[in-house]
Order: C-alpha cells, then structure tokens, then sequence
C-alpha cells in the first residue's frame, strides 16, 4: 500500500470568488520533478491564482479539478494540476512540473 502524504500551508487568497485560507499538497510530484519543483515553488505559484476566476476541466463529485498549463514564474513554466471542494476553504495540489 502507498502512504499519501500531504502538507499543510495556511494562505489568504481569493479563487473563484470564494475564499481560500488553506493549501494542500500532494507529495507525489517528488516522485519525478523534486529537482526542479519545491514546495516553495507550488505556493508562489498558487498566489499568483489569486483574484481570479477559472473553469474546471472535471467534476468529480464534491471535487472540482483545474489545470494551469503555462504558468510562468522567473523566466520557467510550469504545469498546476489542483481541485476545489464544492464547501470547504481549500485548494489541493495534485501535481506540479516544469514545462519546456
């Protein structure tokens, strides 16, 4: 069985006109890209979706799942793949890699 781990990050930012204080990320994109994504990196990356507005690209139950393909931020791309809950205050960060 694989254990999950998240972490945990408190944030005051405005998605879709709902009100975010929490993110959550997802550990699996160390699996391939730890060299070049961080933590630190996925969090500058979710502000910069702040006061924004965006369709998902799949619902799936209470979970809605967007993807931001061409995120730059200094002079890289990268790809966001994060959900909303349908009630709660949080954006979840499945995946995060750079783009070429």
């Amino acid at each position: 069985m694989i254990s999950v781990k998240r972490r945990e990050y408190p944030i005051k930012i405005s998605i879709n006109g709902r009100s975010i204080n929490k993110v959550i990320i997802d550990t699996h994109y160390e699996e391939k890209h730890k060299g070049s994504v961080s933590d630190e990196i996925i969090l500058k990356l979710i502000v910069m979706l702040d006061q924004r507005a965006f369709d998902p690209v799949k619902t799936r139950g209470e979970f809605e799942y967007y993807v931001e393909d061409k995120m730059r931020l200094d002079q890289k791309f990268y790809k966001l793949i994060w959900i909303l809950h349908e009630s709660e205050v949080f954006v979840g960060v499945i995946n995060c890699y750079r783009r070429n």
